[in-house]
């Protein structure tokens, strides 16, 4: 028996403010001798509607089981909008089931009110399987936004993928004003792509897509190509092209905003392309704004192809040990940076790098050395040349080495003069 848990979204701030005003003044309104004797059928649907908001929805079930009035707030287009699903199977999950009739009967009344829908799915197939299930259903509402989500392992890879392209299909087809959507770690290939290209090219702004391996560059081209609204997009770096960033470049194409890429080594010793630094110019003209948000999960030497040229990263993540030399051509080549995190490099002290990375990388405000080794007197220097602009600095404990400068009772103080406020060092990551 599929166990599924649907759950709705928080209220925004200025939602539940308005709640308690309302509250308040209903209970001026009703003496408290009185609320038993009040009849509260008759609460106003607005009012209904808020406290609804915040109810599971078995529990907004029950509600509407009390009269006349209240099931009608149950039935208000406005609470169906915005949609989370969350499936999980008895073995996997300890999270409180909901009957597959009750899922039956949203599909059946409110399917063409939802507009802001997510999936989150455990590690079992049989999860991704019921989503894919629902998502065929949805032939009569038009989605805002999509999400599918894999809570553990990507469990929508092990659902046969002509069952996902269908069920994904009919949403891209019915859907004609599609905003957002996120299918990182799904079997999307090229031909979906193009449906969704050819039903809501005029709508689309972001696109994360990170993990899809039936996707071709020439599938993501047709999609910067087509979609001269999209602000963001994630990918993995195989799909990363020069022409890609051209098409992004485009004067038909708004400023992108946000563009993130994961490089990941599926087997020791792989082969990356380069992209030309003319590419990168283009982009930077383009969108002068744009963040360039870069994910590393490599061995130290197959990093060969990367930062031998200037190159506008932002936010750089190395997940993987990386050698001294790469960081060195990080701080030569990389004058946008704005966070960096290490998280293992070894055994030789990353001073000189540091120190370069302080002297070019202007913008840098934030960083995190989890694995590494850096001298107590380097450390300093680098916070001295950076000064207050750090506004986030995780350093674990270990990484820094006393020398005859400074002890690691005495670095704090210092670190915490040049950044004008309390630094201590980190006892765990806190990135």
């Amino acid at each position: 028996m599929k166990r599924v848990f649907i759950q709705h979204k928080s209220p925004p701030p200025d939602a539940r403010k308005k709640v308690r005003r309302e509250l308040s003044e209903a209970s001026e309104v009703v003496p408290a001798s009185d609320v038993s004797e009040y009849d509260w059928s008759r609460l106003p649907q607005e009012l209904l509607l808020h406290i609804f908001q915040y109810l599971p929805l078995l529990d907004r079930a029950y509600a509407s089981q009390v009269c006349r009035g209240w099931n009608q707030a149950f039935h208000m287009p406005e609470l169906w909008r915005c949609f989370e699903f969350e499936l999980n199977q008895p073995a996997s999950s300890y999270l409180k089931a909901t009957h597959p009739d009750l899922i039956k009967q949203i599909i059946k009344r409110h399917s063409n009110h939802l507009q802001y829908v997510s999936f989150k799915v455990d590690s079992s197939t049989e999860s991704a399987e019921a989503a894919c299930d629902i998502l065929s259903q949805l032939v009569n509402c038009s989605l805002k936004t999509l999400g599918l989500i894999s809570t553990a392992r990507p469990s929508f890879m092990e659902v046969p993928k002509s069952h996902f392209i269908s069920a994904l299909t009919v949403v891209f087809v019915n859907s004609k004003s599609l905003s957002s959507l996120k299918i990182d770690d799904t079997p999307v290939d090229d031909p979906s792509l193009k449906v969704l290209v050819a039903n809501n090219s005029d709508t689309l702004k972001l696109l994360k897509m990170s993990s899809c391996p039936h996707v071709s560059p020439a599938g993501i081209l047709c999609v910067a190509d087509q979609c001269h609204g999209l602000r963001e997009l994630a990918l993995n770096y195989h799909l990363l092209s020069d022409e890609l960033l051209l098409a992004l470049s485009s004067e038909k194409h708004v400023h992108l905003e946000h563009l993130r890429i994961d490089v990941v080594s599926e087997n020791p010793g792989q082969h990356f392309h380069t992209i030309k630094k003319s590419s990168w110019d283009a982009m930077v003209r383009h969108s002068p704004k744009f963040n360039l948000v870069m994910y590393f999960f490599l061995y130290e030497d197959e990093f060969g192809p990367f930062f031998n040229e200037e190159i506008p990263v932002t936010h750089l993540y190395f997940g993987r040990s990386v050698s001294k030399e790469v960081l060195g051509r990080v701080g030569l080549h990389c004058p946008r940076l704005v966070e960096l995190v290490v998280c293992a490099n070894g055994l030789r002290p990353l001073d000189e790098e540091l120190i370069r990375i302080a002297k070019h990388c202007t913008q840098l405000s934030a960083i995190g050395l989890g694995e590494c080794e850096v001298s107590c007197s380097a450390f300093v220097e680098f916070v001295k040349m950076c000064g207050r602009r750090l506004s986030q600095l995780s350093i674990m404990e270990e990484v820094l080495i006393p020398d005859h400068k400074y002890s690691l009772d005495e670095i704090h103080w210092e670190v915490s003069k040049h950044l004008g406020r309390v630094w201590f060092p980190d006892m765990m990551p806190t990135w």
